[in-house]
């Protein structure tokens, strides 16, 4: 026994250390994504027909292994399919490098605060009147074709200007602007609905919109109830409602400075879900 571990240990060079780590992190990583998502279910019930198909090859159950076989062989491209958000939000996570950062982070704090104040302070002016709003704030993954489905604005954004956007009655006031830093690109632009059947039936247009474009991008978008004025937020594909107008300006100008600081911005989400409790559940 000892002659073996010694072989063992004898063939196993620092490249191979290496090799175990990247596995190890890829596999972890990928395991911490897919609790994130609603695949983690899923993964469990192919976890158990791969088990299903091993024993029924073992007790020798020729149909039944044949079958499990055939349904795992097509199960990977069901996979492909029923996962294409998850993987593509995940491919995009990949792709989005620390070194290159666009217009979200490149701020300094005092105009990151700027920013936030405008923005809250519409919010809340909307909310108090009960004026329906739909903002998306841009973050790495670019938005350019959902731009393409509204009115180019770019200009700098500001108080007034949100309101003139968002006033009932006016020509955009039922699609969703776009902010890419410090400027309003475009508006009465047309989002992807939400394909979650879990969303509580109260919610209309609006919060599935707000809420379907983070599931596609890592946008934030704002939402503002028009028929109660109730202030949410939609972050990675998760809908957190009845937001005082305090949490949201603390969120969003958190993840602002996150960009600039280099702060882990998954432990701000987090946060703001778990302080939540199930009401920030997007089924809720």
């Amino acid at each position: 026994m000892a002659d073996v571990f010694k072989n063992m240990f004898a063939s196993f060079s620092f490249t191979d250390v290496i090799d175990v780590a990247i596995v190890a992190f890829v596999v972890y990583k990928v395991l911490a994504f897919i609790r994130e998502t609603r695949a983690e279910q899923l993964v469990k019930g192919l976890l158990v027909l791969v088990v299903a198909t091993f024993l029924s090859d073992i007790l020798n159950l020729y149909t039944l292994n044949w079958l499990l076989e055939g349904t795992l062989t097509l199960g990977v491209i069901a996979l492909i399919i029923v996962f294409q958000p998850e993987l593509r939000r995940g491919l995009e996570y990949i792709g989005r490098s620390k070194f290159i950062k666009k217009q979200f982070g490149e701020m300094n704090k005092e105009k990151a605060k700027s920013i936030t104040s405008t923005i809250i302070r519409a919010v809340d002016h909307f909310s108090v009147n009960k004026t329906g709003a739909l903002l998306i704030i841009e973050r790495e993954t670019s938005l350019t074709d959902i731009l393409e489905s509204g009115t180019e604005i770019d200009a700098v954004i500001t108080e007034s200007l949100l309101e003139a956007v968002f006033y009932p009655g006016a020509p955009l006031h039922d699609g969703a602007c776009i902010i890419r830093g410090e400027r309003m690109i475009a508006a009465g632009c047309v989002l992807p609905l939400t394909q979650n059947r879990t969303l509580s039936k109260d919610l209309g247009t609006r919060h599935r919109a707000g809420l379907g474009i983070t599931e596609h991008s890592d946008a934030i978008a704002l939402i503002v109830s028009e028929e109660t004025g109730i202030i949410s937020i939609a972050i990675d594909g998760r809908l957190s409602r009845f937001l005082d107008i305090k949490t949201v300006e603390k969120t969003l100008l958190n993840l602002y400075l996150s960009q600039l600081d280099g702060e882990n911005e998954k432990n701000i989400i987090a946060k703001l879900f778990k302080k939540r409790g199930r009401s920030g559940d997007a089924g809720q």
